[in-house]
């Protein structure tokens, strides 16, 4: 069952090296890897070798830090491409070649018949080149392709027994969950092989889609930090972590350091130039927060009662808000007992009424808040 036995393929220093923002240097490359490798992704996803001179060298630094995590970069189906790459010493190739119409004609040129004889090529020959090499083969843009036209491809390749794994790729985000559970189920019943399936966001179902590709038994799902990539990005680290965990919270608790991602979500936050969304999952600066007064009574009592996520588990903690029009005498006095303030639940009704008065005008801060009731216990003592 995929839901129990799969693996992330991180793609940020891969995918997200595509980001608008993205320009990693070398260190930066290093720290990312280390502690995708520390939060427990299993596989990781280099750039190509090919792609430039120092990114040749990156991977091959990133191959020698010795990681537990396995180290993948992603090519062209092209015999030199792969040669370039299997001389950095990475466990695995990722290759790739477009099948849908729109590839085929203004990308490579190439027919289906064509694709099938490059891949058995490239393919076989890589297996020969290295026989414990991870493989995988993946068509690009799969669900604008024909499901005729992809069964050839995939029939074809799981036929020559070299590969570990067949990737499917919503490149342009247009798939449905629907969709995807469709396409890998088949694949699934047909080849008997992993799958692996990469999602693009263009259309807010990245994470959606990344979970029907499991629960239909896809193996592999590919992320990156916050979702960065080309266009809109594709499945977060984050938001996978949040589906996965309402399903499977003793899993996904031992399985990955949960208490890592605000500081990874908050590292390529900065590296690529951008603020981690306020409504991000998990990390967000309101992911926690409890605001309306009939919220913060209940999670003040019992926190499942409007938190599907507990915030220890990802080392953070909730905030209630209470210096606002909509605050409740329960969160004022959870605050006041904070503060270890005396105050009976009558007085403490009173400094609610206050605040609300108050917080019409302007919402108050909290070191204002804790002011007003330190200021309350003295006049309320002087009054009795």
């Amino acid at each position: 069952m995929s839901l129990e036995q799969f693996a992330i393929i991180e793609s940020t220093l891969r995918e997200g090296e595509q980001f608008a923002g993205a320009n990693f240097t070398p260190a930066q490359k290093i720290q990312i890897a280390t502690k995708l490798d520390e939060f427990g992704a299993e596989l990781i996803e280099l750039s190509s070798p090919v792609s430039s001179p120092q990114n040749e060298a990156d991977v091959r630094a990133i191959v020698g830090l010795g990681l537990n995590a396995r180290i993948l970069t992603h090519i062209r189906c092209n015999k030199d491409d792969a040669l370039r790459a299997l001389d950095t010493g990475v466990h695995g190739l990722d290759i790739v070649i477009g099948t849908s119409p729109a590839l085929r004609k203004h990308s490579h040129g190439k027919t289906i018949d064509e694709i099938i004889d490059l891949a058995r090529e490239v393919l076989v020959f890589v297996r020969h080149q290295a026989p414990n090499i991870i493989l995988r083969f993946s068509t690009e843009d799969s669900f604008r392709s024909s499901e005729a036209d992809l069964l050839r491809v995939y029939l074809a390749i799981s036929e020559l027994g070299v590969v570990n794994r067949l990737g499917v790729a919503d490149t342009v985000g247009i798939a449905t969950p629907t969709q995807v559970s469709g396409l890998v189920g088949l694949l699934r019943r047909l080849t008997h092989l992993d799958i692996e399936f990469h999602g693009h966001n263009d259309s807010g179902c990245a994470i959606a889609n990344a979970y029907a590709a499991l629960e239909a038994g896809a193996t592999h799902i590919d992320t990156t930090v916050l979702g960065i990539g080309e266009r809109n990005g594709i499945t977060p680290l984050g938001g996978l972590m949040a589906r996965l965990y309402m399903l499977k919270r003793d899993l996904i608790v031992h399985k990955y350091r949960l208490d890592l991602l605000y500081e990874i979500d908050h590292m390529i936050a900065d590296m690529v130039g951008i603020q981690v969304p306020f409504n991000n999952y998990i990390t967000g600066a309101t992911a926690f927060t409890h605001k309306a007064g009939i919220h913060a009574k209940a999670v003040l009592a019992a926190p499942e009662t409007y938190e599907s996520i507990r915030p220890e588990d990802f080392g953070l903690t909730r905030h209630v808000q209470i210096g606002h029009r909509l605050t409740g005498w329960n969160a004022v006095r959870g605050r006041a007992q904070e503060l270890g303030l005396s105050l009976t639940d009558d007085q403490i009704k009173r400094a609610t009424q206050h605040i609300k008065t108050l917080a019409d005008q302007q919402p108050l801060e909290m070191e204002a808040v804790d002011h007003l009731l330190r200021q309350w216990e003295v006049i309320e003592k002087q009054v009795s």
